[in-house]
């Protein structure tokens, strides 16, 4: 009996382990694993009104002090949270498990053109049957929200998750399969009063099948816009560091202007956790920006969405992780550390030592952002934000 009894007890606290683990994980999803939910960033919303905006208060500075964004970076304009100051058109992606990023659309949707809360997948059967999964994310009292009395159109992502090359080949090689994967999207566009949707399909492909693939997004543009519905594609950088060439080109995106209605241009992960360095170099978005649209009056340019990091990396020697504005702050406040303006890259850097190691930290602030927001204004480009809920509240200030 007691050796039952033990064999009970041990079952019992593995079973109390196991269904520990999940409340124990938590992580930020990083822009190249978008699909895989790594655990819900439960942060909790300590936004709080000014009686300035960042402008007047000069945050906006080289020099920043590290107390000043410790205790400045939740405090934004009460007066002005409706106030769109960036004159290009903002997309703000939103995710479930950066869950303040609900709470930003709803408090600054008039600011943003385009809201896309990252909640669905297509995934096609092996009879080929076409079908959204997601959908149990929905939130309809949240769209309310976010859309009532406001221009914002709400537009969620749609990515094209788990799927094989054989997946693919087989769907563009018929047509009926590819009217079948785009009425799967509409009719879920359509049931909840969508404005349109953003659709990520570019990168799983790794640059292979470029011209399958943009015969399917020209059917699914002409289909989307014969529905009335808006349609923006996701498209990674035309070209990386030293110059080496990426998964998309000048050509592609002019052969796909009139299907689509934007392009969302992924200018982030320039370093990466493996890679130290800078997130998003500025020279480097306006190449990217240049290599897509070279002529200043390319119609190209309105449709271009330019994509700016509102996560960080941190970095102990060679090895790094992705950060979120709320660990950021956390850093600041815990250790004794420096801030220093890198004018080639256009972004800070926070440097510390802890237990004979030494870190490095990037992360967006009120000036890198402000001096991104001037080339877009100066190439005559949108912005998108990946993603609201990373960020720091004071950002909003600025758009």
């Amino acid at each position: 009996m007691k050796s039952i009894a033990k064999i009970i007890a041990i079952v019992l606290i593995i079973v109390v382990v196991f269904w520990s683990l999940p409340l124990l994980v938590t992580s930020t999803l990083s822009p190249g694993d978008r699909g895989k939910v790594k655990g819900k960033n439960k942060q909790e919303s300590k936004t709080q009104a000014a009686d300035k905006n960042v402008l007047e208060r000069k945050l906006v500075s080289k020099s920043p002090k590290l107390k000043d964004i410790i205790n400045e970076h939740s405090l934004y304009f009460e007066k002005e949270k409706g106030k769109k100051r960036f004159e290009g058109e903002t997309l703000a992606y939103v995710t479930p498990w950066n869950n303040h990023g609900y709470d930003v659309a709803k408090i600054f949707g008039a600011k943003f053109t385009y809201v896309s809360p990252v909640w669905l997948q297509v995934k096609r059967s092996p009879n080929a049957v076409y079908h959204i999964q997601g959908t149990h994310d929905i939130d309809k009292g949240w769209v309310s929200d976010v859309m009532k009395g406001r221009d914002t159109s709400v537009m969620p992502r749609v990515l094209f998750d788990g799927w094989s090359r054989t997946d693919f080949t087989t769907m563009f090689a018929s047509e009926d399969e590819i009217e079948d994967c785009v009425f799967a999207i509409l009719k879920v566009v359509k049931d909840n009063q969508w404005q349109g949707a953003v659709i990520e399909i570019w990168s799983q492909l790794g640059g292979q099948l470029r011209s399958e693939l943009k015969h399917f997004i020209g059917h699914m543009g002409e289909l989307f816009h014969e529905a009335n519905k808006k349609l923006v594609l996701v498209i990674p950088p035309p070209v990386y560091a030293r110059s080496y060439p990426g998964l998309i080109s000048q050509s592609d995106v002019a052969q796909l202007s009139d299907s689509v209605d934007r392009f969302s241009l992924m200018t982030y992960d320039y370093s990466n956790p493996s890679k130290p360095g800078p997130n998003s170099p500025i020279d480097w978005v306006k190449d990217c920006i240049l290599n897509l649209a070279p002529d200043s009056d390319s119609p190209i340019r309105k449709q271009l969405l330019v994509g700016m990091n509102l996560y960080g990396l941190h970095f102990q020697q060679s090895q790094g992780e992705h950060i979120l504005g709320s660990q950021y702050i956390e850093k600041l406040q815990k250790h004794k550390a420096t801030i220093r303006w890198n004018e080639d890259y256009a972004e800070h850097i926070i440097d510390y030592r802890h237990a004979n190691t030494n870190y490095q930290l990037f992360y967006p602030t009120l000036k890198s952002i402000h001096a991104r927001l001037e080339l877009a204004k100066e190439m005559g480009t949108g912005v998108s934000l990946w993603e609201v809920g990373q960020g720091l509240d004071y950002f909003y200030d600025l758009f």
